[in-house]
C-alpha cells in the first residue's frame, strides 16, 4: 500500500504515532488521505511556490519574497498575519479547496519533497523558490520546535533527536534526499535554489536574484531600498528565533561530520557526506 502506519519502534511511543509513511517517506498525519489530491492540484503560471525542509528559514524567506514580489513595507508586514497570505499546501488550514480559489498571483508554501509536489510544477508551470539550510543549525531549530509543540509530545534527548534526523524518522523524511532532489533541478528555468546562510552573508545579491527570478524590475535606488527593508526583516526574524544553539550545536557536531562548503559536480553543497560516530 502507498500509505501505511509507520511501524519503526522507538521511544516515546506516542511521538512515533504522529507519523505515517507514504511511498517510503515519513509524513505528518495531516497529509494522510490527501496526497493524490496534492499531486493533481491545479497550478497557475502566475503562482510563486516557496518550498523548504522544515526549519530551513521558511518564515524569513516568505517575508522577503512577499516584500520583493509585492513591494510591501516591512512595517506593514509586521502588522499582518503573513501566514494567511502564504498558506501551506498540505496543512489542514486553510485547506486545498480554499487555496485553489485564492486570487492570482498566489504565494504558496510547502515542506513536501519535490517528488510529492503537484505534477504541474514538475512541468515548469510556475516558479518554485527552494531554500536549504545547514543541517547542523536546522536540527537544533527542529528539536526546539518539537519540544515546544504539545501535539508532538516529544520528550526525548537532543542526541536521540539527532539519531531520528539521521535515520529519516522525522516528518517530511530525509533532509539529505529532500535537498538532493531540488539540487538536481536547480538548473530548471522555474526553480531558484537558495541557501539560508547566503541570506546573512550577501543579502543584496539574494534580493537581486529574487527580483530577477520573479520578474520584478527595479533600478539601483529601488534595489537598495528593497535590500535595506530585507535587512530589517532578517534582523527581526533572527531576534525572534534566538535559539540557544551553542551547546546543542556542539553535541550534534560530535554525532555527525559533514561539509556545507561549496561542492562540485552533481553534489549539492551539503552532501559531501558523512559519518556518524558512536
Amino acid at each position: 500500500m502507498a500509505e501505511s502506519e509507520a511501524e519503526t519502534p522507538s521511544t516515546p511511543g506516542e511521538f512515533e504515532s504522529k507519523y505515517f509513511e507514504f511511498h517510503g517517506v515519513r509524513l505528518p498525519p495531516f497529509c494522510r488521505g490527501k496526497m493524490e489530491e496534492i499531486a493533481n492540484f491545479p497550478v497557475r503560471p502566475s503562482d510563486v511556490w516557496i518550498v523548504t525542509y522544515p526549519k530551513s528559514g521558511t518564515s524569513l524567506l516568505q517575508e522577503v519574497v512577499y516584500l520583493v514580489s509585492q513591494g510591501a513595507d516591512p512595517d506593514e508586514i509586521g502588522l499582518m498575519n503573513i501566514d494567511e497570505q502564504l498558506p501551506v499546501l498540505e496543512y489542514p488550514q486553510p485547506g486545498l479547496d480554499i487555496i485553489k480559489e485564492l486570487t492570482s498571483p498566489r504565494l504558496i508554501k510547502s515542506h513536501l519533497p519535490y517528488r510529492f509536489l503537484p505534477s504541474d510544477l514538475h512541468n515548469g508551470d510556475s516558479k518554485v523558490i527552494y531554500m536549504a539550510r545547514n543541517p547542523k543549525d536546522l536540527v537544533v531549530s527542529y528539536y526546539q520546535f518539537h519540544r515546544s509543540l504539545r501535539t508532538m509530545s516529544y520528550r526525548g534527548t537532543f542526541q536521540e533527536f539527532c539519531r531520528r534526523f539521521m535515520n529519516d524518522k522525522l516528518g517530511y523524511g530525509s533532509w539529505f534526499e529532500h535537498v538532493q532532489e531540488f539540487w538536481e533541478h536547480r538548473m530548471d528555468a522555474n526553480v531558484l535554489f537558495l541557501k539560508y546562510e547566503d541570506m546573512h552573508r550577501d543579502l543584496v545579491t539574494m534580493v537581486e536574484q529574487l527580483a530577477r527570478f520573479l520578474g520584478v524590475s527595479c533600478d539601483k535606488a529601488q534595489l537598495e531600498s528593497l535590500s535595506e527593508h530585507c535587512h530589517q526583516l532578517v534582523d527581526q526574524c533572527c531576534n525572534a528565533e534566538a535559539l540557544p544553539v551553542g551547546r546543542a550545536h556542539c553535541l550534534f557536531a560530535q554525532k555527525i561530520s559533514l561539509s556545507w562548503e561549496r561542492g562540485s559536480g552533481s553534489q549539492p553543497h551539503c552532501l559531501n557526506l558523512i559519518h556518524i560516530t558512536a
